[in-house]
């Protein structure tokens, strides 16, 4: 099984905070049944740096030993839109034309214009982009069909296994049940920050993930 969101790198975001929380992290990922771990560290303020990034990516590759891992980012569209779209080709996941695009939590459906053009743009750069745990965003907690519109559009969906305890903020529970009834996501990642997020990846699968991919 891939878990292909995780804040696993150590020191480089809100994540693990050293290298001994990594490691800790990458044995509860392989006792919850993960074999590949695409480490995606926030691309946004304030921890976004790119060269540090790397750097701890390669420290951590040192101490994997029974799980694969690769290079990825969690993408936030306003970071992308001030870095501008050539640094696309610098932010997928390694040796995959795979993006993952972090959308804003307090998002209107307003804001879903502007997101869809630059999905277009990254589409016609030839990523296939994945859409970040939409089940925090707002404007998709009130109208489902804005998640129907991105996969329309060619996106896969992402959920953050934390929803199954309610979630980061408190509300996706009750999204995350009706994207996943409407056959809408095409994964289930940790999202992982510390050791113990680990064990609502485990449920989240056994709950939901038989027919999505890794």
């Amino acid at each position: 099984m891939r878990d292909m969101h995780c804040h696993i790198l150590p020191g480089v975001d809100d994540g693990a905070r050293n290298i001994t929380e990594s490691c800790q992290m990458l044995f509860a990922a392989r006792q919850a049944g993960v074999t590949e771990v695409v480490c995606t560290p926030h691309c946004r303020d304030p921890y976004f740096d790119f060269d540090r990034m790397w750097q701890a990516y390669y420290e951590l590759k040192q101490h994997a030993r029974d799980v694969s891992v690769r290079m990825g980012f969690e993408v936030n569209h306003t970071k992308l839109m001030e870095l501008g779209m050539d640094w696309a080709d610098r932010l997928h996941f390694e040796g995959s034309n795979e993006f993952l695009l972090e959308l804003s939590s307090r998002c209107t459906r307003d804001d879903f214009q502007t997101y869809e053009r630059t999905i277009f743009e990254l589409q016609g750069r030839g990523f296939e982009v994945i859409i970040a745990h939409p089940e925090r965003y707002r404007a998709i907690q009130k109208d489902p069909s804005i998640a129907e519109d991105l996969v329309r559009m060619g996106c896969r969906l992402q959920a953050s296994a934390d929803f199954v305890a309610g979630g980061r903020l408190g509300k996706e529970k009750r999204p995350a049940k009706r994207l996943f009834a409407r056959g809408l996501y095409s994964y289930i990642a940790s999202d992982a920050h510390r050791v113990q997020h680990y064990d609502y990846l485990e449920r989240a699968v056994r709950l939901y993930g038989r027919d999505l991919e890794g």
